[in-house]
């Protein structure tokens, strides 16, 4: 009976693990439908609405379970040199990991390009979630990237310090 038990809480064992891991990289996905004209757009300077840039071979995926699970990646003939004179810069130069699977986001290269100066990162918008930033970043190539990033007020509210009035308030949950 021993035997018996221990491989049902061996097999249990697995099986939640499998699936915890499943869970995390595939599980919660969903591929974002692309709306033309929509899907890009960047914060230009001295201003509060972003504006839509030119972009081609746009896909993404996002998850209801977090606002920063967004990733997206495109191409664009604006230089990124053009934009930086027209858009607002984002300090962001390390990207949010992508799973595996969603193979056009290598985070790690894009940290590299920014980091080398051969890549610039915008800020495409401001509390798209409560304390969530979209960034864009663009290369030489002309290959775009987004992903969503914590802001401060975000950083504060999420960690549990006091936020402070610098920061908007919090929406109120139903």
């Amino acid at each position: 009976m021993g035997k018996f038990l221990s491989i049902i809480l061996i097999a249990s064992g697995l099986a939640a693990g499998a699936a915890m891991y499943y869970l995390q990289v595939y599980g919660y996905y969903d591929e974002v439908t692309a709306n033309p004209g929509q899907d890009v757009v960047l914060l230009p300077l001295d201003q509060d609405t972003p504006r839509p840039i030119a972009y081609d071979n746009f896909q993404a995926i996002d998850a209801g379970s977090s606002p920063i699970r967004y990733r997206a990646c495109f191409t664009t003939s604006v230089t990124r040199q053009e934009l930086a004179q027209v858009f607002q810069l984002s300090d962001q130069h390390e990207p949010r990991n992508a799973p595996k699977w969603f193979d056009c986001f290598d985070a790690e290269a894009l940290g590299g390009a920014l980091k080398e100066d051969r890549a610039t990162a915008f800020v495409a918008v401001k509390n798209i979630f409560y304390g969530v930033d979209r960034i864009v970043a663009v290369t030489d190539q002309g290959l775009g990237y987004a992903w969503h990033e914590l802001n401060a007020c975000g950083q504060k509210a999420y960690d549990g310090t006091v936020v402070g009035e610098a920061c908007p308030p919090r929406p109120q949950s139903n």
